[in-house]
């Protein structure tokens, strides 16, 4: 190792420069397989919980732990960065003018952001110590980082299936760094969700079919993010205004009170666009226009057709009937999943 350095040197050395690189939660465990994640994830995907999300069923196997994607692997290190609202992300429910973004999508892409300082981090530790082999994930790859994030310590996964932190509540990006290098473990964090419920009280479609276990099909996320196809009837009415994604489950969890925006990184800062976007406006998108309004947004790998139909959404379930004469345009739409939502939405708004 370089320098002579301990590992339990380097390893508290990491943690300082992992700070200095814009993560505020920083943990390690080992890479082993856990059969009890193994065995849930497939029950998970048994139930067809995922949804049309194919590639999670597809590469299940090395999905299932480190181990099974990278036997030479002794550690993991599991990351967590900031991306703390100062607003409280339910105000705008109800508003027929605005539209709901998910707050992780009104910043910068956290693909982008998180993972150039993973591998910046990587750099370094290759630097201290040169025998080191290593792998950096930030959500693009079969690693789950919620789990993993538990049993290093950083925070749980909530009733709700996301991690939640002590420190920071339901408002971390989770990145992963898999080495060969054999740190200490940290301590397992506990489960700290006791009795409460109030995730799954205030999802709007039912999407938990029982406590830390998400469906999917159900969940509004999903919807407006993953499906490609229409919306199915019986979901869009709870859709409200939210065009991307849905915050409702963890906005409500108690833990977020200790949670400060003081923390979030800067990349992460809302951009005052995308807080309290226009509707009407969003609906008259064409193809540029939305791929040079959404540059640098996770917003945009999602295409026009999927956005405007989530928009369409928005608007049947809207009242505002100053948005009718636009709907009414897209009824003629290239696209059938935009011109079906079209069609519905112009249906909502004429009979309100």
């Amino acid at each position: 190792m370089a320098r002579n350095q301990p590992i339990a040197a380097l390893q508290e050395a990491l943690r300082e420069k992992a700070r200095e690189l814009g993560f505020v939660a920083v943990g390690f465990t080992h890479a082993a397989d856990d059969p009890e994640r193994a065995r849930r994830l497939h029950e998970w995907l048994e139930a067809g919980h995922h949804g049309d999300m194919a590639w999670m069923e597809d590469r299940a196997d090395v999905r299932q732990g480190p181990a099974s994607m990278w036997p030479e692997a002794k550690s993991v290190i599991a990351l967590g960065m900031a991306y703390t609202p100062d607003a409280d992300p339910l105000a705008l429910e109800g508003d027929g003018a605005k539209a709901r973004i998910s707050v992780y999508a009104q910043g910068r892409d956290y693909h982008d952001t998180v993972k150039k300082a993973l591998k910046a981090l990587a750099r370094w530790l290759v630097e201290q110590a040169p025998e080191t082999q290593l792998k950096v994930f930030v959500d693009t790859a079969p690693v789950m980082e919620k789990p993993l994030g538990q049993a290093a310590g950083i925070g749980w996964q909530g009733k709700h299936s996301n991690l939640v932190s002590r420190e920071h509540g339901s408002w971390l990006f989770l990145g992963a760094i898999y080495t060969t290098l054999a740190f200490e473990p940290d301590a397992a964090e506990a489960d700290h969700c006791g009795s409460c419920t109030a995730c799954h009280q205030a999802c709007p479609t039912d999407a938990f079919p029982q406590p830390y276990v998400v469906d999917a099909r159900r969940c509004i996320s999903y919807l407006t993010i993953e499906l490609k196809g229409p919306i199915p009837h019986e979901f869009r009415e709870a859709m409200g205004n939210r065009i991307y994604g849905c915050d409702d489950c963890l906005a409500v969890c108690p833990w977020n009170k200790f949670a400060d925006s003081a923390a979030r990184h800067k990349a992460f800062v809302p951009r005052e666009e995308l807080v309290a976007p226009d509707l009407a406006a969003l609906l008259a998108l064409d193809d540029a226009g939305f791929r040079q309004k959404f540059s640098g947004s996770p917003i945009k790998r999602i295409g026009r057709d999927r956005f405007v139909r989530n928009c369409l959404v928005a608007a049947g379930n809207s009242g505002n009937g100053a948005l009718l004469a636009m709907v009414e345009t897209l009824r003629d739409d290239p696209d059938p999943v935009v011109a079906e939502a079209a069609d519905w939405a112009a249906a909502r708004l004429s009979e309100a």
